[in-house]
């Protein structure tokens, strides 16, 4: 017969550091699962101060919520490219990108977002914004895109890239340039003289290196955030387009939200466009100097060429209704000196 008190001696020494265990286990605090889980797909890599202001938006949304929402951000166009990004929100597959002019595939009046030549800063840029045209885009962007404004982030000139110098448009002849898939892009690069290749963003760095492509534009941040210094020597200096882009959230998952966050997503936004513009104004001389560091020689360029060249092409392209839209904007321009 086996001894008793052997028996309880081994009971104690495996069954107590097991409770033991199960014990503590069981009073450390749980990580609470969100309720909500968004998820951003951005175009730009962690270094671009949009990646950046939405860093700082998760961060604030996460805890004024008390971890009700998590945000996770993937850059660099890893989960989706822009078109499809919003496709994905609007099917509440993903919740959250940054858009601009991309949405005239939805509805017309983004094509101000950056219509060629038709800003010349950023003072007439918040005056469309804060204006009867930006509000309407907001509206157009919910009813017709299913996607919520959160603010806007100023982009900056947008400049061509290139391997031999442009300083008017008959040297464009036969170019080869990529643009964002943007109707006005491709009427003003075809009246310029140059062959605009509509292609995703992601895709432009290789396509620069294999010669597919022989130039690009894009505002000094992205011209630098890409590393197109590697594979283009001049920076023509255009100015051809003053844009924004919006951060957006789509409308079925903001509506899903119960009203005290809705609000915290709101005022999150705000304070992301403060930030991300902070950092916008930061950065927008430095990176000047640094692509000018890299190798990058900028070029004057006869700006009033450019625009006298295609601005009747821009405008035949517009609708009736955006016709009307674009005198106005003109009008109030001149107004406003």
């Amino acid at each position: 017969m086996k001894n008793p008190l052997r028996m309880a001696s081994f009971f104690a020494t495996i069954l107590v550091p097991i409770f033991s265990i199960f014990l503590f286990s069981s009073c450390e605090p749980q990580k609470k699962e969100p309720e909500f889980l968004m998820r951003a797909a951005l175009l730009v890599n962690e270094d671009h101060a949009w990646y950046k202001a939405f860093a700082y938006f998760a961060e604030i949304v996460e805890e004024r919520s008390t971890g009700r929402i998590k945000i996770e951000i993937y850059p660099s166009e890893q989960l989706a490219k822009e078109i499809e990004a919003i496709r994905l929100i609007q099917a509440e597959v993903i919740d959250m990108t940054t858009t601009g002019s991309t949405l005239t595939n939805w509805f017309e009046v983004a094509t101000f977002c950056e219509l060629p030549f038709l800003m010349k800063d950023s003072t007439d840029m918040n005056r469309y914004i804060n204006g009867p045209v930006g509000k309407l885009m907001e509206e157009e962007m919910i009813k017709k895109a299913g996607l919520r404004s959160l603010g806007h982030f100023e982009r900056g000139p947008r400049h061509l890239t290139s391997n031999r110098p442009i300083r008017h448009p008959d040297d464009l002849k036969g170019l080869i340039v990529r643009v964002p898939n943007v109707p006005a892009f491709v009427t003003t690069w075809s009246a310029l003289g140059a062959k605009p290749t509509p292609m995703a963003f992601s895709e432009v760095f290789t396509s620069l290196q294999q010669g597919t492509i022989e130039a690009q534009e894009n505002p000094f941040a992205m011209i630098h955030n890409a590393g197109f210094s590697e594979v283009q020597k001049y920076l023509n200096l255009t100015g051809h387009v003053i844009s924004w882009v919006y951060p957006v959230v789509g409308e079925k998952q903001f509506q899903k939200l119960p009203a005290d966050l809705q609000e915290i997503v709101l005022q999150a936004g705000k304070e992301m466009q403060a930030y991300e513009h902070h950092l916008y104004l930061e950065n927008e001389k430095n990176v000047q100097e640094e692509l000018k560091a890299q190798g990058m020689q900028f070029i004057e360029v006869d700006k009033e060429a450019f625009a006298k060249k295609s601005e009747r092409a821009i405008y035949e392209s517009l609708s009736p209704e955006m016709q009307k839209i674009y005198h106005q904007l003109k009008k109030e321009k001149v107004d406003a000196k």
